[in-house]
């Protein structure tokens, strides 16, 4: 039986260490709640926290601009860090694989399909994140700290034009954020996931009456 209470103070310091500056949205309370998404999700779905735990914790320990051209290749990298790490620290190793494998396939640019249960618990922690109230402050961060202006002038909301998030910062709700329940794997996700998008819709219907629109 593995201590997982133990090896998660292990891998918060290992978190600690990482460097995570390059992306406000993706910084150490994101994977915090990711881990918190996770073990929820797990509970509920049944799967092993042996993989998930870890998973979710490391996830994001290689995090690159948003705007990088290599940021598709952010999730391989991290999972290779994971491993390393965790092979290091005398994690089971026959249990290595499949959290890479989890790592690897939780990001969204990678477009990397889960092939496990615990896979798809970590894809599904890390999306309900980009969701909700955390979610849309995570954008409105990322868009202040890429300087993007909050929508386009001439037409907020993305009716009439093509949704584009690397000019107006409330397009990457059209380009991503509101299609993300759709992606969900389990059922436990996929109705948290569309609870934190009836909230975003909320929030943009308050925001086009307040522009008038």
């Amino acid at each position: 039986m593995i201590d997982l209470t133990s090896w998660e103070a292990r891998f918060a310091a290992f978190i600690e260490r990482s460097e995570m500056q390059a992306d406000v949205a993706h910084d150490r309370e994101h994977v915090r709640r990711v881990v918190a998404n996770a073990r929820r999700l797990a509970d509920a779905e049944g799967a092993d926290l042996a993989i998930v735990i870890p998973a979710a914790w490391l996830h994001d320990c290689v995090v690159l601009p948003k705007n990088s051209p290599q940021r598709p290749l952010a999730s391989a990298m991290a999972a290779t860090a994971a491993s390393s790490f965790l092979a290091l620290a005398g994690y089971p190793p026959f249990h290595i694989p499949a959290i890479a494998h989890a790592i690897l396939a939780h990001s969204f640019s990678a477009a990397i399909a889960p092939l496990t249960l615990e896979a798809r618990i970590v894809q599904d922690a890390d999306r309900l994140d980009a969701l909700g109230a955390v979610g849309l402050a995570r954008c409105l961060m990322l868009g202040g700290q890429l300087g993007l202006p909050l929508y386009d002038p001439a037409e907020p909301f993305p009716h009439q034009r093509s949704p584009d998030d690397d000019r107006f910062t409330l397009d990457h709700l059209y380009t991503k954020l509101l299609g993300l329940a759709a992606t969900m794997n389990t059922p436990t996700g996929r109705a948290e996931a569309e609870r934190r998008t009836a909230f975003l819709d909320q929030f943009l219907q308050q925001l086009a009456s307040e522009l008038g629109v």
